[in-house]
């Protein structure tokens, strides 16, 4: 086992709420609306189907890391993918491409956060936005301990506001579940949706680094981390379902099924929507400061706000909705599953063991996991009807 240098130590479940944390924001609460376009059978194997393959993936992604003492993706490219007279330019492009990608699925989670502050208080979205950003933002300013803390204890929290959640949509007026078949682009961008909410792939190094290159830990944080994703999609999307029916909209699942419950239960759901996005939040500049770090060699605090700031200003601009900003950013995000496993492969074949995957990540799983890649990002780009 390899000894990696971290700038903090994680617990188990610190490591596992990370995974949980980067997966449970906007995606996850952007399904509902995707399955309500499609016959809720559907769901089922596309999220089975959609987890293993994840599961795998993530786990080239933690070996990737492994191999090259719990680096950040750019640096992964740097080491193993690019080579040549381009590599200088093709690592800055990769370096700008993942950037604008995770500054926009954070503007979707300030967005997000901000549609929850106008339903909730009635504050307009501007002041939502620049409220959420100072409190959600002054967490990552204080590193990755408090990061993983602060998952720790909104991952626990969001676990029994779905159990609240779940009781009280079923006392409630039930909707029937959607079971028409509408149109085959509509199963693509669900599973797109679904793979997007399950990849928590820019926090694995995280994961890697703060339990200290301990395989056994590492393999076991990212499974049990993918699996409450899972349950947490399963259980989100059929609540919504039958408790806002055909009033889903695109503002976020429990921010219309808080609208439909009403009453005390609606602030459950708020928190909910809230606890979730932050989860994210936290995860992706987290991940973003470490790669502008690794990068530019400027200090934490510098990646920090380089990181976190250009977020609130484009969410400010306004230029999409909530579900339009995480499928926007899932198709940057799941392009680059490409370049992973192509430079894992090569680091694969350099240390001539796998410590992580085993027989997992050999060449068939490795051309499955891209498959599944260029079809979800397919899915991103597929109009829903």
């Amino acid at each position: 086992m390899k000894e990696i240098k971290s700038e903090a130590q994680l617990t188990f479940f610190e490591a596992t709420s990370i995974i949980v944390g980067h997966g449970v924001g906007a995606g996850i609460l952007s399904v509902p609306f995707l399955a309500s376009r499609n016959n809720w059978k559907d769901l089922l194997w596309i999220i089975a189907v959609a987890y293993l393959i994840n599961l795998v993936m993530h786990y080239m992604i933690a070996e990737l890391s492994y191999n090259n003492q719990g680096a950040q993706f750019i640096k992964c490219f740097e080491k193993e993918l690019f080579v040549g007279k381009f590599k200088t330019v093709a690592t800055w492009g990769a370096f700008v491409l993942l950037g604008i990608s995770v500054i926009l699925n954070v503007s979707g989670f300030i967005v997000g956060a901000a549609a929850v502050f106008h339903a909730w208080f009635g504050l307009p979205n501007w002041v939502g936005m620049i409220l959420y950003y100072v409190l959600a933002a002054s967490v990552v300013l204080f590193g990755m301990k408090l990061v993983g803390i602060c998952e720790k204890i909104s991952v626990g929290s969001m676990i029994a506001v779905i159990g609240v959640l779940f009781v009280a949509t079923l006392l409630s007026e039930i909707s029937p579940l959607p079971a028409k078949f509408i149109a085959t682009s509509n199963l693509v961008a669900l599973y797109s949706m679904i793979s997007f909410s399950l990849s928590a792939v820019m926090s694995v190094p995280q994961v890697v680094k703060g339990l200290g290159g301990d395989v056994k830990k590492i393999r076991g944080a990212i499974a049990a981390g993918t699996g409450i994703n899972t349950a947490l999609i399963l259980l989100i999307t059929f609540m919504t379902l039958l408790g806002a029916g055909s009033g889903i909209s695109q503002d976020g699942a429990l921010v219309d099924l808080s609208r439909h419950l009403g009453g005390w239960v609606s602030v459950i759901g708020y928190i909910f929507s809230l606890l979730a996005v932050s989860t994210s939040f936290w995860a992706n500049t987290l991940n973003l400061r470490d790669i502008v770090s690794e990068q530019t060699g400027w200090n934490v605090k510098l990646s920090w706000l380089v990181s976190s700031l250009p977020c609130l200003l484009i969410a400010l601009v306004g230029v999409s909705s909530f579900v339009g900003f995480t499928r926007l950013a899932s198709v940057v995000q799941v392009l680059t599953g490409v370049g992973i496993i192509i430079s894992y492969n090569r680091s694969r074949k350099r240390e001539k063991n796998s410590a992580i995957c085993g027989v997992w990540g050999t060449l068939p799983f490795q051309i499955i996991v891209v498959l599944s890649t260029l079809f979800a990002t397919v899915g991103a780009l597929a109009k829903v009807m």
